[in-house]
């Protein structure tokens, strides 16, 4: 447990003292929701309803996918992986502990974003704050266990960039943090439910917000927690402890099982 919670107070203040994690964790989502709250507020006054939603969905997916998967890949290449291997750390407290040092930064950021944004740029708060906390705990179990996922099965560094894109920039265009989900053409409102931002916006709108959901948010919160149950699960059957490994447990294809509770909301709700 001692160990534990030294690799966890290292890795959490690294992410406070490296610039590249400090960018990370808060300089970008945190920019990115002054520009959007002071220009999308001016142009589009209804954005001020979705404003909190949106922009700590959009903290949570960024911190997420584009700082968590890199750390993990280098790890592994440089060997660091092996020494603690032999040091006898668990593969499970390698997981875990970035992702709870994510989370925690995530809880930061969340609670600027929904304590300033109404004073800020009159934003639509929270009407139910128990269920905002639950659904936001959901949300980055769910898009901190694909973080993990593309970490353990990424060869590369590049490959990482690539892995996280294919759900970030899908995310902004049609999961509703920008544009509602019911605005969206018919095609791309199906395709939107394979994303995790899309079950977000609508738990949050639902069962937090006090707005009428696009479909069940109850149905979005189990997909949550689903999707990061099976991600989490992937993760720690295909994770491996060196990248000159020439077998591993698990074919890489297995990632694909992470898609199964988005599938399944696709075709149910």
């Amino acid at each position: 447990m001692n160990a534990f919670i030294t690799h966890f107070s290292f890795d959490f203040l690294t992410g406070i003292r490296n610039r590249q994690s400090l960018l990370m964790n808060y300089l970008f989502p945190l920019g990115f929701y002054l520009v959007m709250g002071l220009i999308m507020t001016e142009i589009f006054p209804l954005y001020k309803e979705m404003l909190i939603p949106g922009l700590v969905s959009f903290s949570v997916l960024a911190t997420s996918l584009l700082g968590i998967p890199d750390p993990l890949v280098t790890a592994r290449e440089k060997g660091i992986f092996r020494n603690y291997r032999i040091n006898g750390v668990p593969s499970l407290s390698i997981l875990m502990v970035p992702a709870l040092t994510t989370l925690v930064h995530l809880v930061i950021v969340m609670l600027m974003i929904s304590i300033t944004a109404p004073a800020f740029f009159d934003a639509l708060g929270p009407t139910n704050w128990f269920n905002f906390l639950i659904v936001f705990i959901l949300v980055a179990w769910a898009c901190i266990g694909l973080s993990v996922l593309i970490g353990v099965i990424s060869p590369s560094s590049r490959m990482t960039i690539l892995c996280s894109q294919v759900i970030f920039l899908p995310s902004m265009l049609v999961g509703g943090l920008t544009i509602p989900h019911s605005m969206l053409p018919e095609i791309a409102r199906k395709f939107a439910l394979l994303l995790p931002a899309t079950h977000a916006m609508n738990a949050f709108n639902g069962l937090a917000m006090g707005k009428l959901p696009d479909f069940s948010p109850w149905g979005s919160v189990v997909v949550l927690a689903f999707g990061g149950l099976i991600a989490f699960g992937l993760a720690l059957y295909l994770f491996s402890w060196d990248s000159q490994n020439s077998t591993r447990r698990g074919h890489p294809l297995m990632v694909l099982l992470a898609l199964v509770p988005y599938l399944a909301g696709m075709f149910l709700l």
